[in-house]
């Protein structure tokens, strides 16, 4: 049996739009092109169907019999296609970007900049999320993530954003109660709050030459988030990195409490499988990361 060629989809798009607004004029406008080639696309679908669709009427159109039969099956064909579509995108994550980072990164540096990216790509929708362990890329549906260490991940792409400063900081409070140091030496006699391995403040005050006395005392958090909440309430003064506290120091939140930073070996890396990179979501964020952490490392 021969094959039935199928007819034109614009040609379908015009009939639909036409018996739904029984007018050439309307299905125009929704279809954005002229009554014109509106009326072209009809003839050439009756033509291809070897059937009238529409009667005129009293300065008007109507739906001819064989229209009205016809009709259903075109609108439950383009329903399908829309219902396939969606889906198929919801499956695969189209528009949908997932980005996987800590608490303290995404509060402090990724959030207040975010705007400039949906500002460039509106098509895109972010999801971020946070967590200290890494992102499960085959399982968690991550596309990529943003993790501080030495960039060394097995199996996948990693690339540098700026390194870490670290510089010393305390609540206006805590300042105003203690007075600000004169030198770092002073800052050995304050209270501290720790990152998890409590050797923070040892090591920082032993590369400016002030040896640290006493076991390190104050609390300790392995989040760098928890950090910076207790050091904004005044439970002492801490070790945090430049980036995460900038905003804070703009604002009157927190007080440097030197000029001397501390340059660690780690550093903020854009990470995420070599695969992912080829897709365009992914592509456009990595761009966008990349082209504003040198901007702001030439800033600096």
């Amino acid at each position: 049996m021969k094959k039935q060629r199928l007819p034109p989809l614009n040609a379908l798009r015009a009939f639909e739009a036409t018996a739904k607004h029984l007018s050439v004029k309307k299905a125009a406008e929704e279809l954005y092109v002229s009554a014109g080639a509106v009326s072209q696309m009809l003839k050439a679908l009756e033509l291809h169907l070897g059937v009238t669709l529409f009667k005129r009427v009293n300065r008007g159109i109507l739906l001819t019999d064989a229209g009205a039969e016809y009709l259903p099956a075109i609108r439950n064909a383009f329903r399908q296609i829309a219902e396939a579509t969606s889906s198929l995108a919801t499956a695969s994550g189209a528009g949908t970007l997932k980005i996987s980072t800590t608490a303290a990164f995404a509060s402090s540096w990724l959030v207040p900049r975010l705007k400039h990216f949906q500002e460039q790509y509106p098509e895109i929708d972010l999801q971020v999320q946070t967590g200290q362990a890494l992102a499960d890329f085959a399982r968690g549906g991550v596309d990529l993530a943003v993790r501080h260490g030495l960039g060394r991940y097995p199996n996948l792409r990693s690339e540098r954003l700026f390194a870490i400063e670290v510089v010393p900081v305390a609540s206006p409070e805590l300042v105003a109660e203690l007075g600000l140091p004169a030198e770092p030496s002073a800052l050995a006699r304050w209270p501290h709050v720790h990152d998890a391995g409590r050797r923070d403040w040892q090591l920082w005050l032993e590369a400016q030459g002030v040896p640290m006395t006493g076991p390190p005392r104050g609390p300790a958090f392995d989040d760098s988030g928890l950090l910076l909440a207790a050091v904004r309430d005044g439970q002492g003064a801490g070790l945090l990195p430049a980036a995460i506290v900038a905003q804070d120091l703009a604002r009157g939140r927190l007080v440097k409490l030197a000029e001397i930073v501390w340059p660690e070996a780690f550093a903020y890396y854009l990470v995420y499988p070599e695969s992912n990179g080829e897709l365009p979501k992914v592509a456009a964020f990595r761009s966008w990361i990349l082209d504003v952490a040198t901007d702001e490392n030439l800033a600096a």
